[in-house]
């Protein structure tokens, strides 16, 4: 994180290490996607693999503003190095760049948080809900979703028929 710090001073908001030793950083919003590609490309860090990136609902906690925090993972093969990257988000402006343009493997993991926190990706090619049928209302990660609530009844849709596999011709 010295090498990001000192390439981007104004992008790293805040660095710490966690209880179990590992480092984070909590970078600006806007940040993110120049951050993230230094971090891919530069020869001497390398972090190339796109482990995931979830997302941490702070509505009950002491400090909670900005109300959401997104969580990246990533990986470096040539250093063996892990990096921890955190974002800030308010309820209001639950927006971030998409990362799918440099790491296709984020492609599910930002559909997952739109999916059940309701964080939406900038410039994310298909984001649409990937778990949860398109009907239904609100996401249920969110510490105020309400449990009880009922969800609007949906048409069975038509599907293939999955139950028959490889080898057989589907005839009685």
């Amino acid at each position: 994180m010295d090498r990001v710090s000192a390439h981007f001073p104004e992008a790293v908001v805040e660095r710490y290490v966690d209880r179990a030793g590992g480092a984070w950083a909590v970078i600006h919003p806007d940040s993110l996607p120049k951050v993230a590609a230094f971090l891919k490309n530069d020869e001497e860090l390398q972090f190339k693999l796109f482990g995931s990136v979830d997302a941490v609902d702070r509505l009950h906690l002491a400090e909670n503003d900005p109300r959401f925090e997104v969580v990246y993972f990533l990986y470096s093969l040539k250093r063996h190095e892990h990096v921890r990257l955190k974002v800030r988000v308010s309820e209001h402006q639950a927006v971030l760049p998409s990362l799918v343009p440099l790491y296709r493997g984020a492609n599910w993991w930002e559909r997952l948080v739109w999916d059940f926190y309701g964080i939406r990706f900038d410039g994310h090619p298909d984001l649409r809900r990937i778990l949860l049928y398109e009907e239904f209302q609100g996401h249920p990660l969110r510490k105020d979703y309400a449990l009880r609530d009922r969800q609007p009844l949906i048409p069975e849709r038509p599907i293939k028929d999955i139950f028959r596999g490889p080898g057989t011709s589907g005839h009685s």
